[in-house]
């Protein structure tokens, strides 16, 4: 089972639980109906095949027909999939699939409002962690629909020393000489830093990417200055749409933006039976 799978099939467990009482008691066996995703608002798509898996889930007679891909932008009152099948199936699939479809397309759209406000400056945006635990596939997945990109995935797939670390290592030098002694070759040591002199013990111990944590906009401005390109530098902490376009104007190369994936608004989309 993939992880979508795994996702799709624990939502549904939890949502149908012993089984659909309401659809058993009022609706006739048999019934066929067909079904449209209707937009409540503009938005970016992000899960659309998505939610025709979790019909298929269901009832794998539903015939489900997209007719936007992911990463496109849908206007209020659009209709963007068709669904036919038992009426049963459509309505034990609807509340999942919509789940789903409305978190990813939020964290999309709301990526899609970051990357607009760097645009031309050259910096990247990427998100963090800071996901909704169980849901970090998806919800990463939808930060690339939206234009940005994703820092690492896991805890297991990338080095980023943090100030933890650095406290338990006994200081940032420390902390990056053992990273560089114990990592593979094929992954790259990052380290945050808080401070100017932080920058510049981090290169003087080889760090491949530096992240300005939490600085004002002439501490990042001083710091890519005294980066030169040796290392990717990474901004973050107080990022928002309004001061976003001016940190990317500060020179650095990545900007990661927690609120992607923590504060985002779910998109209004209205399955409707026809």
């Amino acid at each position: 089972m993939n992880e979508i799978d795994r996702i799709i099939r624990t939502a549904l467990a939890e949502d149908i639980g012993w089984g659909d009482i309401t659809t058993r008691a009022c609706i006739e066996a048999g019934s066929q109906s067909r079904a449209e995703l209707v937009a409540k608002e503009d938005f970016v798509l992000a899960g659309i095949d998505v939610a025709a898996q979790v019909f298929v889930a269901v009832d794998t007679t539903v015939s489900f027909e997209k007719l936007r891909e992911d990463g496109r932008t849908i206007r209020r009152g659009e209709v963007f999939a068709w669904i036919k099948g038992a009426s049963a199936s459509l309505l034990q699939g609807e509340r999942v699939a919509l789940n789903l479809l409305q978190r990813m397309s939020g964290i999309a759209t709301l990526t899609g409002l970051f990357v607009e406000a760097v645009d031309g400056t050259g910096a990247r945006i990427v998100d963090t962690r800071k996901t909704t635990p169980g849901l970090r596939y998806l919800e990463k997945y939808a930060v690339r629909a939206g234009g940005g990109q994703n820092h690492r995935y896991a805890l297991c797939d990338g080095i980023l020393i943090k100030e933890n670390h650095i406290h338990a290592a006994g200081g940032v030098t420390a902390a990056i000489q053992r990273a560089k002694l114990a990592a593979p070759h094929t992954i790259k040591v990052e380290v945050e830093t808080t401070t100017l002199a932080e920058v510049e013990e981090a290169l003087l111990a080889s760090a491949d990417i530096i992240l300005l944590d939490n600085m004002t906009l002439d501490e990042l401005r001083q710091a890519v200055k005294l980066v030169d390109g040796r290392a990717l530098t990474e901004a973050s902490g107080g990022v928002n749409l309004k001061s976003v376009r001016a940190i990317a104007e500060t020179g650095v190369d990545l900007i990661s933006v927690g609120a992607l994936t923590h504060s985002f608004r779910s998109i209004d989309i209205s399955l409707l039976f026809r």
